[in-house]
Formats: C-alpha cells, structure tokens, sequence
C-alpha cells in the first residue's frame, strides 16, 4: 500500500487535518513518515490504528481512554471492531424497543377503545426527556437491560417505587427524622433500585441524577403515573445525603 499524504487522507475519510495533527500531538497516532517538505505520510499501520481510533470514539470513549486502551496487548483491530458491533447491536435493540412501543399504540389506536391523550402525552414525554439526558449508548445499555430483566420485573420495580414513595410520604407526615433507622431503610432501598436500574454504570448514574435535577422528580415520577410533591423529593434528597456521607 501506498502511503497517503495527510490531504488525501482527510478527503477518502472525512477528518480534518486538525484532528489527525491533534492526535500527532497527543501521542495517539503518529504518521508513519514525513518527507523533506514536512508533510505526514500515513500507511496501512497507521489507517488500522486510525481505525482503531474512530471506532472506540464511536462506542463513547474519550481519546484519552482510547489511547490508553490501544496500549493493552489485548488491543487489536478485530476487538474493537467487535467493541463497535456490540454497541451498534445494543442502539438496534433500544430502537426496537421503541419501534415496539409506537408499534403498541397504533394497534391501540385502531381499536375500540383507542387511545387517551393521557397515554399519549406521557408516552412523548418520556421518550423525550430520556433522548435529552442520555446518549445513545446509554440508551442503548438501558434497553439492552431491560430485556434482560423482563416486562415483569419492570412492572414489579414500579410498584415498589410506588410503594416507597407512600411509606417516605407517611415518614414525612409522622415528622419522622430523614437520619432515623426507619428512613434509611428506605433511603437503602431507593439505592439499590437505582443500583439496578444503572447496571452500576456511573455515567448512566450522571445521566439520571442530571435529569431528575433539571426536570425535578416529581415532573419524572408523574410521568410514570406517580403522583410526588417537590417537598417529598427534598425529603428523600435528604435521606439519601445522610445515606452516602454528605450530611
């Protein structure tokens, strides 16, 4: 293979000469050559690992990790290409699943019964707000997920939330201290159902803390048919300070 000067290589790739001079600076992919005018050259070695590269960037991983990544001996083209496909599988899966979903309500649509404004609404709503705060492969790992614990245990972590939410609002009501045994165990069980909502995965942790933070809880919980007050969140919110230490 012929090696490629850096303009040919932006115009067959689509990068810019600022990107690929950007990753000769930081040591993530040098060009293999320079000829007496200055200008890189880029061979076979260096198109793999620019591969390389692109691939990882599109699973999510800053360059700083890429570069540390590419270090390991595990490292080769053919991992991080199956790196890549597994994540592509899991955006299929979660774009199913809403397929399935919009699929759901035009069989409700066309029956008897059809469909409330309600259901609609919520339905836009949630979908929305979850394409704002989480990208798409976060999406994609929640989706993925999801299958794997199945419509029942879905529905089973509702009612638990539900459930919860009524004993933190009778806690609150009895004037009962959030640091208190009886709220903690709440506060516990609040953790662990987020634990297993998240997988244990801290950007998609980020992610929610970020929404419920910008949308409010009780905006997010209503649009799972939950009734909460804002004084209820800032009660629980103080329950779960005195649960990690910040209190």
């Amino acid at each position: 293979m012929t090696a490629m000067k850096v303009g040919e290589l932006t115009k067959r790739t689509g990068l810019t000469v600022r990107t690929l001079h950007h990753y000769d600076e930081i040591g993530l992919l040098a060009p293999a050559e320079r000829t007496s005018s200055g200008h890189r050259l880029y061979g076979e070695t260096e198109l793999r690992r620019l591969q390389e590269i692109v691939s990882l960037k599109s699973v999510g991983l800053p360059l700083k990790e890429i570069k540390e990544y590419l270090l390991r001996d595990e490292a080769s083209l053919d991992r991080v290409l199956e790196l890549q496909v597994e994540r592509i599988n899991q955006q299929i899966a979660g774009r199913k699943r809403l397929l399935a979903l919009i699929q759901g309500l035009r069989q409700r649509l066309r029956s008897p019964k059809g469909v409330s404004l309600e259901e609609l609404t919520r339905t836009i709503e949630v979908t929305m707000k979850y394409e704002k705060y989480y990208t798409p492969e976060q999406l994609g790992q929640l989706e993925e997920h999801a299958g794997e614990v199945g419509e029942e245990r879905i529905q089973a972590v509702q009612q638990e939330w539900t459930e919860l939410f009524a004993a933190y609002q009778a806690a609150m009501e009895e004037g009962c201290d959030p640091a208190s045994d009886e709220v903690q165990d709440l506060a516990r069980k609040s953790a662990a159902l987020i634990q297993e909502f998240t997988g244990g995965d801290e950007a998609i942790a980020a992610s929610l803390g970020n929404m419920y933070k910008t949308e409010g809880g009780e905006g997010i919980s209503s649009s799972h048919g939950m009734d909460t007050s804002p004084d209820l969140w800032e009660y629980m919110g103080k329950a779960g300070a005195v649960l990690r230490g910040d209190s």
